[in-house]
């Protein structure tokens, strides 16, 4: 298995960047110069949860909308979840649209 940041496998940086939500996959994002799965998971993680933050601050601030708040909270609990115990377990899981607009950043100088 191969070392990557601070010394941990890349299924465990991987599951880092999911589990402080976008706080963390900044980190890895900042840190990761090399390891391309790792800087997808760290940016898949800053887009996804820090949308879902702004949308839910901003149906917070909405009074009708409001009401409809905790579906976004649900969705980010759900996501949290589910990307950090797939990233331990090392599968790549690209979220639709976003998973693979941050896959192509990722992955430009390539092509």
């Amino acid at each position: 298995m191969k070392k990557s940041l601070f010394g941990l496998s890349e299924n465990m940086a991987a599951a880092f960047a999911y589990v402080g939500v976008f706080v963390t996959g900044i980190i890895v994002l900042v840190m990761e110069k090399e390891n391309k799965t790792l800087r997808f998971h760290a940016l898949q993680s800053v887009v996804l949860f820090a949308g879902l933050c702004i949308l839910t601050t901003v149906m917070g601030w909405l009074p009708i909308i409001n009401l409809l708040a905790w579906i976004p909270r649900t969705l980010t609990f759900v996501a949290w979840l589910f990307l950090t115990f797939m990233a331990y377990k090392g599968a790549l899981i690209k979220v639709p649209v976003i998973g693979d607009a941050c896959w192509a950043h990722i992955h430009k100088d390539q092509e």
